[in-house]
């Protein structure tokens, strides 16, 4: 896609986030997103087939945010606590940051039927690759004990998973001023060890 095809793809999106988070998958009609994205009906089905590939493509574009932020800093220099103090703080100011696309992502896309189901596993599977390997090298370095690395990562998404939910129907709550809390948890969770220098 061209550049103007590209900035009208995001309009829309953008568009779709606000009418999707105020009125629901169910109650959202494609006619709302042409009228919030300030566009045409034909801009909006050249881009876009359905309702349906619209969330679609915010339920990627998300994850798509989340996996570059984590890879870029597990491929950084830092390591160890540094790293995953990093880690959780990148993910928290994602979703922060796109308060509005979590939602649609996490609790709107449950229970919508088996296509956004298994993109929503698919998310998971993702994440929890991500984690993993970051793990199975720490395990390797001897920075970890050796240990189930599938389990535990999937344990760390199921707790991050919940905690956002939390977050998202919680006014108030404060992930980023419980972030020493949450990094002690995953630390302890693994009985992490600096390594010697």
């Amino acid at each position: 896609m061209n550049d103007s095809s590209q900035a009208t793809r995001a309009r829309i999106l953008e568009a779709a986030i606000k009418v999707f988070s105020t009125r629901g998958y169910h109650d959202t009609r494609m006619d709302d997103i042409v009228e919030a994205a300030n566009s045409s009906k034909g801009s909006i089905y050249f881009h876009f087939k359905s309702k349906q590939e619209i969330f679609l493509g915010l339920i990627d574009t998300f994850i798509n945010l989340l996996e570059d932020q984590v890879e870029s800093i597990i491929d950084s220099p830092s390591h160890g606590s540094d790293q995953l103090s990093d880690i959780n703080q990148s993910v928290i100011g994602l979703f922060d940051q796109y308060r509005s696309l979590a939602k649609i992502v996490l609790i709107q896309a449950v229970g919508l039927g088996e296509v956004f189901e298994e993109r929503r596993r698919m998310v998971n599977d993702r994440f929890c690759d991500m984690i993993e390997k970051r793990l199975q090298r720490s395990v390797a370095d001897g920075s970890l004990p050796p240990m189930n690395t599938q389990i535990v990562s999937r344990l760390w998404v199921g707790a991050m998973n919940e905690l956002i939910i939390h977050w998202i129907f919680t006014p108030g709550f404060n992930l980023e001023a419980n972030l020493p809390e949450i990094n002690a948890f995953f630390k302890n969770s693994i009985r992490y060890k600096e390594l010697e220098p």
